[in-house]
């Protein structure tokens, strides 16, 4: 582990209306250890060199604190998740995400987590609590076969854990979406996958579900893609080579086909298709809004 002091902790959001209506992203480490394979994160657009090794930013929460009591308006939502796994593996013993999210609760703003982790549900008494203004929780699930994400996604909780995750968190009242994205090309772009996530995500609770259906690569994430391509799946990168280049935007070739099915499962299941986002009181009440999909990387 690492340490750096960090000049700010809540960074304006470019397009506050293109994930889930952050204004603000937080991101407590830097890096991650879940270690997904496909990981945007990875390419030199961050400046991260190392990403594997995790850098803790010391002074997070002392500048947390600062920055919430300096907003005149508390209806801005924070967002944490974007680059990093907030419930990264070190989480579970400094405890930074959840004196952040204690904090967040106590200046009373809506907050939205991205995560691939079931450690989530030790701050169920504090997201519980963050419900009473606004919760909102996104577990990324995008295969059923746990031995394929394992491979996908080395140190993330069992896709079986994930979807007890989002049942627990719905029955605390926070906004639940699964992230079906990226559904990779060759490996998870079948309609058995499709039909069974959600499936899945249905008997959870899940009121949203936001796919993708195929991946974004570029510069050194798609050489570690690549890379971990050859260890699992022999052959499969020269595959990608042949179909996709050097294209920033890899789309299944069943695109159309998993699109209409996913959207006719999550129609019976009465399952939104669009990011649910937090609306600031009007009159004395707020409300849920839907916004159409922008455009976002999803590797």
């Amino acid at each position: 582990m690492q340490a750096v002091e960090a000049k700010s902790i809540l960074i304006p959001n470019k397009y506050p209306a293109g994930w889930f209506g952050t204004k603000y992203t937080m991101n407590l480490y830097r890096g991650c250890d879940i270690q997904c394979i496909y990981c945007d994160s990875r390419s030199e657009r961050y400046g991260i060199d190392e990403f594997h090794n995790v850098t803790v930013k010391t002074n997070a929460l002392e500048l947390l604190r600062k920055e919430l009591a300096a907003k005149r308006s508390k209806e801005s939502t924070i967002g944490t998740g974007s680059m990093s796994d907030p419930y990264t593996l070190m989480e579970r013993k400094l405890l930074m995400t959840r004196r952040a999210l204690q904090m967040i609760a106590e200046f009373r703003f809506p907050v939205h987590i991205t995560t691939k982790s079931n450690l989530i549900l030790r701050d169920s008494d504090i997201l519980q609590q963050l419900s009473t203004k606004y919760a909102s929780v996104a577990v990324t699930i995008t295969t059923a076969n746990e031995e394929l994400a394992r491979k996908l996604e080395p140190h993330a909780a069992s896709s079986s854990e994930r979807f007890r995750t989002l049942a627990e968190l719905e029955k605390l009242g926070v906004m639940t979406t699964m992230l079906m994205m990226p559904i990779l090309p060759y490996l998870e772009d079948h309609l058995d996958n499709i039909n069974e996530l959600v499936e899945r995500a249905a008997a959870a609770g899940v009121k949203h579900i936001i796919a993708a259906f195929g991946v974004t690569l570029r510069d050194r994430q798609r050489a570690y893609f690549y890379q971990k391509l050859d260890e699992g799946f022999p052959g499969l990168s020269d595959r990608y080579r042949r179909t996709f280049g050097l294209a920033y935007e890899c789309k299944s070739k069943n695109e159309k086909e998993l699109e209409l099915r996913f959207r006719e499962a999550c129609s019976l299941h009465g399952i939104s298709t669009e990011m649910p986002y937090y609306q600031p009181p009007a009159a004395d009440s707020f409300q849920l809004s839907l916004f159409d999909d922008e455009e976002c990387s999803y590797g």
